[in-house]
């Protein structure tokens, strides 16, 4: 970022024109040549010295709102710079680096758009001193990896009074993530534009992209557990209640439950649907296998399409669910809770939730096989399973889950062959999410389908 050669080309232009000068009066005898030289020499020089003598940087203080970013999400930097200068300075030019997995975003249609900035001097005395100075700063050319625009002219400030300048602009996030803003640039010249100088504050600022979060379609009313607290208030049902929803009998099931009364009507046996609880309670498994990804998945945020595809899924899932009244666990497959559980309608803790996968990574081993034994003890409300790579074993593996949920959803981004259609034999109401597909189409038609129907 520093500059190898000081001057601009009008000072360049006005050294080359002292020496030229310098020789022609050596060469001619022209005494006023050799004044001109010297004159020439000495505005040069007294610009240097304005900048680098009488001139720093004390800092800044730079902000990011909204504090957590997520995938595809803009947000606004705002950097204050302090300068000290006792003698003006003319137009400048700042640039603030950005690491990769963020995006300056330039205002409008493109380049050539003002932005605001504001200079103030410290103490009230003197023209431009003490009041806030309207001033415009141009954006330069669009790229990934900085935001750039010009700097404005500071007045002067002979007791040498700190001038404040903001200047704002906006980023995307656009990979998951842990990034940083800065060091940022600052180059003025003096005010005859001959010399520039550049401050270069190292000062850097970490950003949060958390994974994209989708606005699902809501849940339709499904009976029993599966409708959520804003469908039903109340849905304690007596030992007799004969208006219950049975369903088939799955191993494991304990005797007490099973309906008679259903079961001699339609010749197989029918068990009663678990009684609502007060406060509907619904999982989601998120597996983090490696194998079911790719290895990049494993080594940091952000580098593997088919995992973001997967977390995405996972925290988008969880804030419908919450809207919806639903006291949501996250988990791993083998039971190891993600987060700690989501009550019905905290959305902050679903914002949470979202911070803290923005670094989340897989892991090596793969527990999928150990889904099962932690839902076929009993009946459980909404259950979501989101996997990377699923084939027709994993399908038989988790066969007996789906029967001990209300609503068993299972999403794969990476399906392999026939595995979906076999899963949506064994009852679950499945779909493919892979990576840049659209969530919305696949959450409402796997949530509307009926058990068995596959989404593709």
């Amino acid at each position: 970022m520093a500059r190898l050669w000081p001057l601009t080309i009008r000072g360049t232009g006005a050294v080359l024109l002292g020496l030229v000068c310098l020789i022609v009066a050596a060469d001619r005898g022209v005494v006023e040549l050799l004044y001109v030289a010297m004159l020439l020499f000495a505005v040069v020089g007294a610009a240097a010295a304005s900048l680098y003598a009488v001139r720093r940087a004390d800092g800044l203080a730079r902000t990011v709102e909204p504090d957590v970013l997520t995938v595809g999400q803009e947000g606004r930097v705002t950097v204050r710079v302090s300068l000290r200068a006792a003698v003006a300075s003319g137009q400048g030019t700042w640039r603030d680096s950005l690491s990769p997995g963020l995006t300056w975003c330039p205002p409008g249609d493109g380049p050539g758009e003002s932005v605001r900035a504001e200079a103030t001097a410290g103490r009230p005395s003197g023209f431009g001193r003490g009041a806030a100075i309207g001033l415009t700063a141009r954006w330069g050319t669009a790229g990934p990896s900085a935001a750039r625009g010009v700097f404005p002219a500071l007045a002067s400030g002979l007791r040498g009074e700190a001038h404040t300048v903001d200047v704002d602009y906006r980023i995307v996030g656009t990979r998951r993530g842990l990034h940083t803003l800065g060091p940022l640039a600052v180059s003025s010249t003096d005010p005859f534009g001959l010399v520039c100088r550049t401050h270069v504050l190292s000062e850097r600022t970490r950003v949060a992209v958390a994974p994209e979060v989708i606005d699902l379609p809501p849940l339709t009313d499904l009976p029993g557990e599966a409708g959520g607290s804003r469908h039903t208030s109340s849905n304690e049902l007596g030992q007799g209640t004969d208006n219950l929803i049975p369903r088939a009998y799955a191993p494991g099931d304990s005797m007490r439950r099973i309906h008679w009364r259903a079961s001699a009507h339609r010749d197989e046996l029918m068990v009663r649907q678990e009684e609502q609880e007060s406060t509907p309670a619904a999982t989601v498994v998120l597996d983090l296998a490696t194998g079911r990804f790719s290895p990049h998945a494993m080594r940091g945020a952000g580098l593997d399409d088919g995992f973001e595809s997967a977390l995405s899924a996972c925290v988008s899932i969880v804030a419908r669910l919450v809207r919806e009244g639903y006291t949501v666990a996250v988990t791993d497959s083998d039971g190891r809770a993600l987060a700690d559980p989501i009550e019905g309608g905290d959305l902050a803790a679903v914002e949470m939730l979202g911070t803290s996968f923005a670094t989340l990574v897989t892991r090596r081993d793969d527990h999928l096989a150990e889904l099962p034994p932690l839902f076929t003890g009993a009946m459980s409300g909404p259950l979501v399973v989101i996997v990377g790579r699923f084939d027709a074993e994993d399908a038989a593996t988790l066969a007996p889950v789906a029967h001990h949920s209300s609503l068993p959803l299972l999403f794969a981004v990476s399906p392999v062959d026939d595995a979906l259609p076999r899963a949506a034999a064994h009852g679950w109401r499945v779909a493919s999410i892979p990576p840049g597909a659209d969530l919305v189409p696949a959450w409402q038609q796997a949530v509307e389908r009926e058990v068995g129907h596959v989404v593709a």
